[in-house]
């Protein structure tokens, strides 16, 4: 069963190694990339060989299961990145990578209250999609008015409950809504979400949404015909941006609807440059976000990000237990010389498609293992020669449920053993299922920032 939130204090005492923090908080800007810290890899991996080491030998069922590590801390130092690389822009962390569980009497989140309370005791904010994250964010202790309700389609419904909890902030970018908003909730602060090129990202959303900007003109002016009051312009370049310069364009396009709206008698004062970033990009989009904000937008303009994927990827490390092998005959393969050819296996893990790598299907990536535990030590080199072909499956039914078609790792595996796998903490268990009646990952909560231990335990 996955942690709650009452028990994470428990949870925080029981993994965290206070002599392995960093009492200033402080993380080294001199690394080119903002990979996991030293002091995360070993916290979490005590987190996995407790767990493991637990399972194999009072193992009950299911309790081989696989599981998450969260470490809280890797949460806190990516936030402190953001803050040094762009300070100008206020992270509101975006659309919620996990899970929201909704049961008969409440709203109950799981993992997200402890990443949100971080945020809440940060000062950042947040940009939800539904009322259900809405909710979560209130109940982690997030300021009504720093939550924007960035979903351009919103049930009518939602719209009336973000006016019941003063969630004023709220995008649209089509005629049809600026009606249903007049009509439900006329004093919220509306942003216009414009379409932006985002062909430079791996998931592309100007398909869905996004007014061109033939369009933003014409709504401007019915906004001011209702008495609606815009404040402000939004757009997003694609989820997972691999080209900085996406930006550029982006920015100049929100440039000219702040232009269009001082002629039709608005006083914008923000712009939501959304989502996009990545943990393995960052810096270099950085370099070109910030100058160009600074460049089109004067001080008095407030900025904001949705930086989601890039405050949780890294921090989260999934476990995997192989449940069943089956052995294959192997063709050569002519790419990798080592490959005997003689035999390959199919092996099995306790989470697929389904659930927790269901980032394989909507977000497009391709998550590669290492051997965490064979042979009864977890004492394996990760830079060993990766010999013996392989492919992956999740445990339902379904043929689709194939997590890697071919891999190679380093020697044959036995049921028993375990995979880890890293940066899963975005679009993972968020849009996980219980297909097959298979359960969705646990989570286990550490934290490698004694800063950050601080902010959660007040």
């Amino acid at each position: 069963m996955a942690l709650k939130v009452e028990s994470i204090l428990s949870v925080l005492s029981h993994f965290t190694r206070p002599d392995r923090f960093s009492e200033s908080g402080q993380y080294s800007k001199a690394r080119s990339q903002p990979i996991k810290s030293t002091q995360s890899q070993h916290v979490v991996m005590d987190a996995l060989k407790k767990r493991i080491r637990t399972d194999v030998e009072f193992c009950e069922t299911d309790g081989e299961n696989s599981f998450l590590v969260g470490d809280l801390g890797e949460v806190y130092r990516q936030y402190l990145q953001w803050k040094r690389e762009l300070p100008r822009i206020i992270p509101f962390y975006g659309k919620f990578k996990f899970q929201i569980i909704i049961d008969k009497s409440a709203v109950k989140c799981n993992p997200d209250p402890m990443v949100l309370k971080l945020f809440a005791s940060l000062g950042a904010g947040v940009d939800c999609a539904s009322k259900a994250e809405i909710q979560a964010s209130l109940r982690a202790g997030i300021s009504a008015d720093l939550i924007v309700y960035a979903n351009p389609c919103k049930a009518a419904s939602h719209i009336r409950f973000a006016e019941s909890c003063n969630v004023r902030m709220m995008t649209f970018d089509n005629a049809e809504e600026l009606y249903k908003i007049k009509r439900l909730f006329p004093t919220a602060k509306l942003l216009l979400r414009i379409l932006a090129d985002d062909s430079k990202s791996v998931c592309r959303l100007g398909l869905k949404y996004g007014a061109p900007l033939e369009v933003t003109c014409d709504l401007l002016q019915l906004a001011k015909e209702l008495g609606v009051d815009v404040v402000g312009v939004s757009f997003h370049v694609g989820s997972g941006l691999w080209d900085a310069s996406a930006f550029i364009d982006a920015i100049f396009r929100a440039r000219r609807v702040f232009d269009e709206a001082k002629a039709i008698g608005f006083d914008f004062q923000l712009l939501d440059v959304g989502g996009g970033f990545k943990h393995d990009n960052f810096q270099e989009i950085a370099r070109v976000l910030g100058p160009e904000v600074d460049k089109y937008f004067p001080a008095h303009v407030r900025v904001i990000a949705e930086p989601g994927r890039f405050m949780v990827a890294t921090a989260f490390t999934l476990a995997t237990n192989i449940i069943a092998r089956r052995t294959v005959k192997s063709i050569p393969d002519e790419i990798n010389e080592t490959d005997s050819g003689d035999r390959s296996f199919m092996y099995y893990v306790n989470d697929g498609v389904y659930g927790s790598f269901n980032c394989i299907l909507y977000d497009h990536t391709h998550p590669l293992p290492r051997v965490l535990y064979h042979n009864n030590s977890f004492d394996h080199d990760p830079a060993a020669p990766k010999k013996v072909k392989c492919s992956i499956w999740g445990p339902t039914c379904d043929a689709l449920d194939c997590i890697s078609d071919k891999c190679y790792l380093p020697y044959a595996l036995d049921v028993g053993d375990w995979l880890v796998w890293e940066n899963m903490g975005a679009y993972t268990i968020c849009a996980a299922s219980n297909f097959n009646g298979f359960k969705k990952s646990d989570i286990i909560y550490v934290c490698s920032e004694s800063a950050a231990e601080r902010l959660l335990i007040k």
